[in-house]
């Protein structure tokens, strides 16, 4: 007779990681955290060096660097209690952390605000800090990586960059709400983007109208 499994012995959920440039609109991550956690998801997290500064220019706070205070902050800031899945959070500099290594597993990645620094960067094969190794390696690898471009208008060196990543496999998701689902608040606009960027990763964690066609 076979031993039972004891549920400490279980693999963890495999990850997915979110990558967080200095584009403007950090609402979008702070969202995708929120639900993420909120469904059970393990995320592991990494900002880059822009965007704390952004954070103080866009909310007027600063955000930790300690990773342990910068989990405490993303949960804050999505209203998630610490009981809700798995957030871990990295320093940008950190080349040598699990996720930039393509031997750790994940469920893929989402740059989310990417600004046109960060998505020139990945377009030219460039890895100057963590953020940047761990895109690389989903692409390297076959894995899902996902790029939410906030940037208006799009120059053609920036669409060249997009192409060139859409080229080599990954999904681009401009931060472009709609209007179908009816949306009441910021939130319901930014919910839509962050709804369709998931989608990419075939999770289906929030709550918004979905086109059922015309009645």
């Amino acid at each position: 007779m076979s031993n039972p499994i004891q549920l400490d012995s279980l693999p963890a959920p495999i990850p997915i990681i979110l990558g967080v440039t200095g584009a403007s609109g950090l609402i979008y991550a702070v969202r995708a955290v929120k639900f993420l956690l909120a469904a059970g998801y393990n995320i592991e997290l990494v900002a880059s060096k822009s965007t704390y500064m952004v954070w103080q220019s866009e909310q007027d706070v600063k955000m930790p660097v300690e990773p342990f205070q910068q989990e405490q902050f993303w949960r804050q800031q999505a209203g998630v209690e610490s009981g809700l899945g798995k957030l871990t959070c990295h320093p940008w500099g950190d080349v040598g952390a699990n996720i930039a290594s393509g031997s750790f597993r994940t469920l893929g990645m989402v740059v989310i605000p990417c600004s046109m620094s960060t998505a020139a960067k990945l377009a030219a094969g460039l890895s100057s800090d963590l953020l940047e190794r761990a895109a690389d390696v989903q692409l390297k690898e076959g894995r899902k990586l996902v790029i939410v471009p906030r940037e208006t208008p799009f120059s053609l060196i920036h669409l060249q960059n997009l192409t060139t990543l859409a080229q080599a496999g990954a999904r681009i998701v401009p931060a472009i709400p709609a209007w179908y689902h009816h949306p009441q608040t910021i939130e319901d606009l930014v919910d839509f983007v962050v709804a369709r960027t998931l989608d990419q990763l075939d999770i289906d964690c929030i709550p918004i109208e979905r086109w059922q066609g015309r009645t």
